[in-house]
């Protein structure tokens, strides 16, 4: 018979274990001596008590399920119960019992936790929800069309609610991504049907512009292109690949027709200055003409200088006034000399201003007849009434009389 602290082997070969129950049979042996046997037990204990370890470790550090670890405790217990091991079976249950414990913290634990996330991911895709319902009333088309497509990202990587309330969350989140898509649809169509009609109002911009790139009609053509310019602004924007093409087109007749124009000014100009030159020297000797001395050699020489004159053609235009009214102040010095030439060498007006003389000469002499009779008769008021014509009549007459000078007379 052989026996340890744990257990014993009777003269018959059966093992026996001690536990707070008492002695229970763990076996037979027959194959070897009574220290073998329970060496052999013993090795079986150990072995369970390495299974425990490990399943104590894995309990934790690892997210083991609650299920799992029971069903490993419950196996581990009823090797433990049939009692075919030599050792402390009673600390084994134990330790058994309290990773049952742990087991049941740790369930609780996860199911506070679970119930936790599944709170923080309900409020989050609340909050997915509430912004993609925002984001469907946006007309941003392009930022709120790249956050909606974020916000399917992250809502994926949520955890899923229950079946109930993750479908009519994720409902409410798939109508709001379809309205804006369906906005947005609407809007590049209705785009598009704007953008093919400026292409068909554009498209009657550049022909005309083209057809009107060789003309030489300098101010109206100008004064269209500025119209068309207007017109193509109007009009809108076309479709991308047609917008670049148009524009080329309908600024490179502009450019055309504007070069040309360019050119023909700068000739333009370079002659109106030279004709400027050419008549600043003939309004030199115009003004050397004044003042008029001898009247028929300045009028000829003045036509002479006028028919050279109107033969050079335009001068810049904001020259023109000045070199213009140098010509014009000799022209008036000529007209003035002709009228007083003709004054003088007037028969008719001359005799027109000799007999007005007389007249008032005749006047003045018989109203100072008039008033010597009337004052010798003592009559004052009516001398001094014929003094006050005959005032009157001496200043007219002094007229006349200057009048007549005038005529050589």
């Amino acid at each position: 018979m052989s026996s340890d602290p744990w257990g014993r082997v009777d003269e018959t070969g059966t093992v026996y274990v001690r536990t707070s129950d008492g002695e229970q049979v763990v076996g037979s042996w027959q194959a070897g001596t009574p220290e073998e046997a329970l060496a052999y037990f013993e090795r079986k204990y150990e072995g369970l008590v390495v299974e425990i370890g490990l399943l104590e470790k894995r309990v934790r550090t690892t997210d083991l399920s609650a299920k799992d670890a029971q069903t490993a405790i419950d196996h581990l217990r009823t090797q433990v119960d049939e009692h075919h091991a030599v050792g402390d079976l009673d600390a084994l249950r134990v330790r058994l019992d309290k990773l049952v414990t742990t087991v049941e913290s740790r369930r609780e634990e996860r199911k506070v936790a679970k119930a936790k996330q599944t709170d923080e991911a309900r409020a989050a895709k609340d909050a997915l929800v509430v912004e993609a319902e925002q984001l469907a009333q946006s007309d941003q088309w392009r930022s709120a069309g790249e956050r909606l497509r974020a916000l399917v990202d992250i809502w994926k990587g949520l955890p899923r609610l229950d079946r109930k309330s993750d479908d009519e969350l994720w409902h409410r989140f798939s109508h709001a991504r379809s309205a804006f898509s369906k906005r947005r649809k609407a809007h590049f169509a209705s785009l598009d049907a704007q953008r093919e009609d400026a292409r068909k109002v554009k498209e009657r911009l550049v022909a005309e512009a083209e057809s009107l790139s060789k003309s030489t009609d300098w101010g109206p053509t100008a004064a269209r292109y500025r119209e068309l310019m207007a017109d193509w602004k109007a009009a809108g924007r076309a479709q991308r690949e047609s917008e670049d093409d148009l524009w080329n087109r309908f600024r490179g007749a502009q450019d055309v027709f504007f070069a040309a124009r360019s050119e023909v000014f700068a000739e333009r100009d370079a002659e109106q200055i030279e004709n400027l030159k050419l008549k600043e020297e003939l309004a030199d000797e115009a003004e050397k003409l004044v003042p008029i001395t001898d009247l028929k050699a300045a009028r000829a020489a003045f036509r002479s200088l006028n028919e050279r004159w109107e033969a050079i053609g335009h001068v810049p235009r904001d020259a023109r006034p000045k070199v213009e009214g140098r010509m014009h102040s000799v022209e008036r010095a000529i007209q003035e000399a002709e009228e007083g030439e003709w004054r003088r060498t007037n028969p008719e007006a001359r005799a027109r201003a000799a007999g007005l003389t007389g007249q008032l000469q005749a006047a003045v002499d018989k109203l100072r007849e008039q008033i010597d009779a009337a004052r010798a008769a003592g009559n004052n008021a009516k001398a001094d009434k014929l003094s006050r014509e005959l005032e009157g009549r001496q200043a007219l007459l002094d007229q006349a009389l200057k009048g007549l000078e005038e005529f050589g007379g």
